[in-house]
């Protein structure tokens, strides 16, 4: 195990910052110095289209490229030039690099990441360890991660509105926590990991972002007693066996059996959420001896000392022997390479005893409601590829109809005036020639990018929901063209409309 960075310099930081905004040290102009195809060859871990690319450049751009995102040694010379103010010695006392002879080598990579939320756009600056096409091999115990996937999934989830007081569990390199201060007042960040709170803190100072507090201790122990109006989580949820000879990366493993850590952070999580609080994670669960993954995680959601509101979404899911080889490849052992074999074994052997059938991915919202009891008690399957974009807004929308939805009854449903969101369209298919359509879908062009087959009763009141009749006028009407009975078209449509309402395929005037 290494030894934990140093505590940043906040000046030396601010140096860093200088210099790589001299430098032009940005997304866009790295990608521009060698190209959108050699960009993504970088986030698949390949990173010789880049090299090819700078060869021969010793500007400052492509000297801190080739030395903070590619994680190459450089010329001791070209590193003080491209950092005047921080220079070479400034990087190693930040931890994030050495000097070997006449080279600066790193031990920590820096990479920029934009990002558009509804304050605008933005980047930081995000510093972690050095990664496998770095490495040349696998990953130590334990790795600090940087930016992946994962980590723009949920931090595109986050709910965009304002809260006082954030929780982000399992910090790593904090680009949650510095997602949540874009809209949250105080973060406290903890991790079980010393060398990433270090990270954690380096990077708020790089970029400039106060109010991020730093604490160490798993799951909820550095907050015991305290109650937070946001909590996030992008937890070692990676289901590993607990056998001698599989790594147990810090990152991605929580230490414990199978799906327990995220069962530990359902039922344990109320406790820590004030009134109207809401806690996002990422996190896997097992079907398991003839019980679906998603009504696992129902049960801990009811076992939790705090009743809570739930929404919960799962993306994907893998057979056991899928999953095994999607964690051993992350760790960096490649197919062929020597002991892949074998932590495959381990895998599926452990799945095989705990008669785990598929892993499910996906996303979880618990609220804790400000009053009563809960309300919302959601678990679905969402697979499809989703639209641009974030999710956040479209969550606090959906939860923000769901509290309007609860506090009417079916009359005065009717009474209420609903209009069509703009992002939906309406295709209809019908054979050649046939006068009335087979089938008539409805789409979503944001959100989750839902598509739903719909009846023409409920097509004629999408179609009309323009903002001027209320929705058990415009049934009524609808009745009397389809020549059914009214009341009974209310009973069918108003449900319905709820769930509409709810997804975003309609929205209350």
């Amino acid at each position: 195990m290494r030894a934990a960075l140093p505590d940043p310099d906040a000046a030396l930081c601010r140096d860093l910052a200088t210099d790589l905004r001299a430098a032009g040290f940005a997304s866009a102009a790295l990608r521009g110095a060698w190209g959108e195809s050699a960009d993504t060859a970088i986030a698949r871990g390949l990173r010789s289209p880049a090299v090819r690319a700078l060869a021969g450049r010793e500007d400052a751009l492509a000297v801190l490229g080739r030395l903070l995102v590619l994680g190459m040694r450089q010329p001791l010379p070209l590193v003080d030039l491209a950092l005047p103010g921080t220079r070479a010695e400034g990087l190693v006392r930040l931890g994030l690099a050495a000097i070997d002879g006449d080279d600066v080598v790193p031990t920590a990579i820096v990479r920029p990441q934009s990002f558009v939320d509804e304050h605008g756009e933005g980047e930081w600056w995000v510093a972690s360890d050095l990664d496998e096409a770095a490495l040349g091999g696998p990953l130590p115990e334990d790795h600090v991660l940087g930016v992946g996937g994962a980590s723009l999934t949920l931090a595109s989830l986050q709910l965009p509105t304002p809260a006082e007081r954030g929780l982000d569990i399992g910090v790593g390199c904090g680009i949650q926590a510095l997602r949540a201060r874009r809209n949250v007042a105080h973060v406290v960040a903890t991790d079980i990991s010393d060398r990433a709170l270090a990270f954690t803190r380096l990077n708020a100072l790089l970029n400039a972002v106060e109010g991020i507090e730093t604490r160490s201790g798993s799951l909820f122990g550095p907050v015991a007693g305290e109650r937070f109006d946001r909590v996030v989580s992008n937890p070692p949820f990676v289901i590993t066996p607990r056998v001698e000879g599989v790594p147990a990366y810090e990152y991605r493993d929580g230490g414990l059996v199978g799906d327990d850590l995220v069962a530990a952070f359902v039922t344990e999580v109320g406790a820590h959420l004030a009134p109207g609080g809401v806690a996002q994670l990422l996190g896997n669960w097992e079907s398991r001896a003839g019980v679906d993954g998603l009504d696992r995680v129902r049960a801990w959601v009811a076992a939790s000392t705090v009743p809570l509101d739930a929404w919960v979404v799962e993306r994907e899911a893998l057979d056991p022997l899928a999953y095994a080889e999607l964690w051993v490849r992350d760790g960096g052992t490649l197919a062929g390479s020597p002991g892949f074999a074998a932590l495959i074994d381990a895998w599926t052997i452990d799945f095989a005893e705990r008669e785990v059938t598929s892993i499910g991915f996906g996303y979880i919202l618990l609220r804790r409601p400000e009053t009563g009891g809960p309300t919302l008690d959601r678990y679905e399957r969402i697979p499809q590829a989703l639209p641009d974009g974030g999710l956040g807004r479209h969550l606090a929308d959906a939860l923000d109809a769901h509290d309007a939805l609860a506090r009417l009854d079916d009359g005065e449903l009717a009474a209420s005036i609903v209009v069509v969101a703009p992002d939906v369209t309406e295709a209809r298919h019908q054979l050649p020639g046939a006068e009335a359509p087979t089938l008539i879908e409805l789409r979503q062009g944001a959100g989750f990018g839902r598509s739903l087959i719909v009846d023409p009763g409920l097509a004629a009141l999408v179609g009309a929901c323009d903002g001027d009749l209320p929705v058990g006028v415009l049934i009524d009407a609808i009745a009397e063209l389809l020549e059914v009975d009214a009341g009974e078209l209310r009973d069918d449509l108003l449900p319905r409309v709820r769930e509409l309402v709810f997804t975003g395929f309609l929205r209350l005037a």
